[in-house]
Formats: structure tokens, sequence, C-alpha cells
């Protein structure tokens, strides 16, 4: 199986910075996409940004230009960048790893969601 968790979180106040780290580790046979996802209080899941394996990387339009997203394909880790952080960008902040173990004696790939780091940015 794969475990994710991530870390980093916490409280800033409106124009600061944070950086979000996510770890996937366990039988990992390889991944591809790894992401961030948040959800607000009374809103759904939303994605934030996604990065492929080649670096390719994808962006709400809400957080583009202040957000950037890297991996370190060796540590199985990516990272999220937070820069100029609104009050609106408070949320539960989720790493997910798109991820291929061996289940028996098969590979499988398999949507692997982290527990969530709070990010609350203050006004």
């Amino acid at each position: 199986q794969v475990q994710v968790v991530e870390s980093g979180g916490g409280l800033v106040q409106a124009g600061g910075s944070l950086r979000l780290s996510c770890a996937a580790s366990g039988i990992i046979l390889s991944i591809n996409a790894m992401g961030w996802y948040r959800q607000a209080p009374g809103k759904q899941r939303e994605l934030v940004a996604t990065i492929t394996g080649n670096g390719n990387a994808n962006y709400a339009d809400s957080v583009k230009g202040r957000f950037t997203i890297s991996r370190d394909n060796v540590k199985n880790t990516t990272y999220l960048q937070m820069n100029s952080l609104k009050p609106e960008d408070t949320a539960v902040y989720y790493c997910n790893a798109d991820a291929a173990t061996v289940i028996g004696d098969t590979g499988i790939w398999g949507d692997y969601w982290g527990q969530g780091t709070q990010v609350t940015v203050s006004s």
C-alpha cells in the first residue's frame, strides 16, 4: 500500500507565504501525477495544482502566479510554495498521488490521499 503524508500548514497573515510538503511512501512501483487539492468549510474539494512525473504543472486560475508546485521524483515528494496568500486560500489542503503499488503479486494503480493539513490566512 501507499501512504501519503502532508506537512507545513499553519496560520499566516494575508500576503505571507507557506510551503507545504507531501511525501508518498510504501511499496511504490511508480507515481504518475501528484497534486494538491483544498477544501474550505461548506465547499467542495477543488484542485489547486498538479504535476506530472516529467514536471508538467497545472494550476487553478485562482492560484496562478502565486503558487508553485514542484516535485522530487527520487524522494516521491511534492511541494507547494504558496506566496501572496489571501484569506480565501484558507482551507484544508490535501495531497494526492496517482501511484502503482503491489497487491499480492500484481501491480495496481490507485489514487492515494493524505489526511490533509490546515492552512489559515488571516486578514
